[in-house]
């Protein structure tokens, strides 16, 4: 029986997971994020203004950060083993439900998100619990994140009740408290596995352009002709190019960066700046971009409205900065040409609201692609280098 027991028990230590990788139930648990991704655009496409691109985001980051947290929770225990699987399975349910409520968070359903998310909180940080039993450094930091969870929840309850103004408000509020709290409270605490958190990030920026995907799908309807079938052949080159653009070198650059820093606060620091914080303007990006393609498709002949057209080339632009950012954190480079591109994208807003959406489109994945036939060729050998040095095995 006391074998059983402390064998639960090393289950549940924080433990880093070296050598390991992600799990399935991890993959199972983010195919919640896609549905919460697809209500997300469904929001903005539905209210195409100003206001609702930025319930959209605001209700994205939300959802985003709630994710965040569970990837740092299973780069310190096993998904797999105990009450973890079932706390997790229980979770998905709640940010299901979370997802479900997103086309009418800032309406009847306001009460219903806020309480669902509470849920997803509360499992995560009682599973953190469970985990920083034998390490005081991670209970310190847990109690730290449990406050200010509890503060942030609340706060969104508080929102969705007034509803209006003040709720929007008060989830802004919610969602700096929560978000900034790592920042503030320090980093010093917490465990990760360096490979298994970059592998997740990176599924997760799949997951993204996934939308994309099926953002072209419901977008096209059942009515398929020429400049249909155009716009989504363009539309998927744009999806493969940023791809593309995180997956050559950047996301293994970035993976052996983290991998390099030394354990604690140094690693823990890249992992919330580079992950936590400078990802989500990738995914944020993608989905402004899939609600540009969803509207592109459904009139491909006529010019796209000021808002998804600024989504579709904003988007883009958006996702660019994010990884000059993210490169700037990671090895302390600038890359200008990303940056062009991304202020090329912008000042083509007042044409995109002339010119049918499938030239708007066309521009968008000529510009992503001039840019990737680019840097290959100006940076072919260091790319070359780069990429064989960080897929090849180490030498024993």
């Amino acid at each position: 029986m006391d074998e059983t027991s402390d064998r639960q028990t090393q289950r549940l230590a924080a433990t880093l997971r070296d050598g390991e990788r992600v799990t399935p139930l991890e993959l199972f648990f983010d195919l919640v994020f896609v549905l919460a991704l697809t209500q997300c655009t469904a929001l903005m496409a539905h209210d195409p203004s100003w206001a609702g691109l930025a319930k959209g985001l605001l209700a994205l980051a939300l959802l985003w950060w709630a994710w965040v947290g569970y990837a740092w929770l299973t780069s310190t225990v096993d998904p797999e083993e105990g009450v973890v699987k079932l706390v997790l399975m229980g979770a998905m349910a709640g940010l299901l439900v979370v997802a479900l409520c997103v086309p009418h968070a800032y309406g009847s359903e306001a009460v219903l998100f806020a309480a669902a998310y509470g849920v997803v909180r509360a499992a995560h940080i009682a599973l953190f619990v469970l985990a920083s039993r034998d390490d005081d450094g991670l209970r310190r930091s847990v109690s730290g994140l449990a406050a200010g969870t509890a503060v942030g929840v609340a706060l969104l309850l508080g929102g969705a009740l007034a509803g209006g103004n003040a709720q929007a408000i008060l989830w802004i509020v919610a969602l700096a408290l929560d978000a900034g709290g790592p920042y503030l409270a320090g980093s010093s605490g917490w465990r990760l596995v360096p490979g298994h958190f970059a592998e997740r990030h990176g599924l997760i920026v799949i997951i993204a352009l996934g939308e994309s995907i099926v953002a072209i799908g419901t977008g096209a309807g059942t009515r398929i002709d020429a400049g249909i079938t155009a716009a989504a052949v363009i539309g998927t080159a744009i999806a493969g190019a940023m791809w593309w653009l995180y997956f050559d070198v950047v996301a293994l650059v970035a993976e052996r960066r983290l991998m390099n820093a030394e354990a604690g606060r140094e690693r823990n620091e890249v992992a919330r700046d580079s992950y936590s914080y400078l990802h989500f303007p990738m995914v944020a990006g993608i989905v402004l971009v899939a609600l540009g393609l969803k509207k592109t498709l459904a009139h491909v002949g006529d010019p796209l409205d000021t808002v998804p057209a600024a989504a579709l080339l904003g988007g883009a632009g958006l996702y660019l900065l994010a990884h000059v950012a993210f490169r700037w954190r990671n090895v302390h480079r600038f890359s200008g040409q990303r940056v062009l591109c991304a202020v090329a994208l912008g000042a083509f807003l007042p044409a995109a609201v002339e010119l049918p959406a499938l030239a708007t489109l066309g521009v968008v994945a000529t510009v992503l692609a001039l840019l990737i036939w680019w840097e290959t060729a100006r940076y072919a050998e260091l790319r070359d280098r780069l990429r064989h040095q960080l897929v090849e095995p180490a030498a024993p």
